[in-house]
């Protein structure tokens, strides 16, 4: 384990200029951002450029938990564009890094900002008559507060199932459980504290689902619900 974390240590090390190089040579429109997800609570190690207002010692964004959920089994994500909390629009790239032995443990991205582009390709789109409905981008929580960050992932994940937590029949709650665990949210450490808290469960309600969530999300079983009052109005939930 000594090896291969001086190894990793090494790789972050040497890509750290690039880190400048890249931000430089594209302009004040793009940021770069090199990330250790060993630490995911404080995962940015260098940045450059101002995007999405990162800082050393900053924390991973959703898109860092997606690429640790899936482990060494995750893949470059490229050129996907998406949406800050302050409304840019920004083109991405998050290619992950790999030591010798195939382990995933951090990732470079690039972000560009692409908002006044896209302004432009618009007003030359309606010059042209070919105006016409776009896609809208998904919003991405950036931020170097991990917290931030959970919480956006739990408010869109009970947004989607248009309920509040009190509402949500035990199927829908595993399911979300299931889709927080499937974004990364639960290698977050403290995040099952964080989320419980949030929707007014203990700490032990809340292990267990995640529990039965990935024991139904392996074998597709529907088994009894264990969790602690799981009537009526468990645990006093709350909006």
């Amino acid at each position: 384990m000594e090896s291969r974390e001086t190894e990793q240590d090494v790789i972050l090390r040497a890509l750290t200029p690039v880190v400048d190089g890249i931000a430089a040579t594209i302009g004040p429109v793009c940021e770069v951002v090199l990330h250790d997800y060993r630490r995911p609570e404080k995962s940015v190690v260098a940045v450059a450029g101002s995007v999405t207002g990162r800082t050393v010692g900053g924390a991973m964004s959703e898109i860092g938990m997606r690429v640790l959920a899936r482990g060494d089994d995750a893949d470059d994500e490229l050129n996907y564009v998406t949406r800050t909390g302050a409304g840019r629009l920004v083109k991405s790239s998050t290619m992950v890094l790999r030591d010798s032995t195939g382990a995933v443990f951090g990732a470079l991205c690039v972000n560009v900002d692409v908002t006044e582009v896209d302004r432009v390709q618009g007003l030359l789109a309606a010059l042209a008559g070919a105006a016409g409905g776009r896609a809208e981008a998904p919003v991405t929580t950036f931020g170097d507060d991990i917290d931030s960050v959970v919480d956006a992932l739990l408010d869109d994940r009970l947004r989607r199932q248009g309920q509040t937590w009190a509402g949500l029949d035990r199927s829908r709650r595993l399911t979300l459980f299931r889709g927080l665990d499937e974004r990364g949210v639960f290698a977050v450490r403290r995040a099952i504290e964080q989320v419980a808290a949030r929707l007014g469960i203990s700490r032990a309600s809340a292990y267990s689902y995640l529990s039965q969530a990935r024991a139904t999300d392996e074998t597709g079983a529907d088994g009894t619900d264990t969790t602690e009052g799981a009537a009526d109005n468990p645990e006093g939930a709350h909006p």
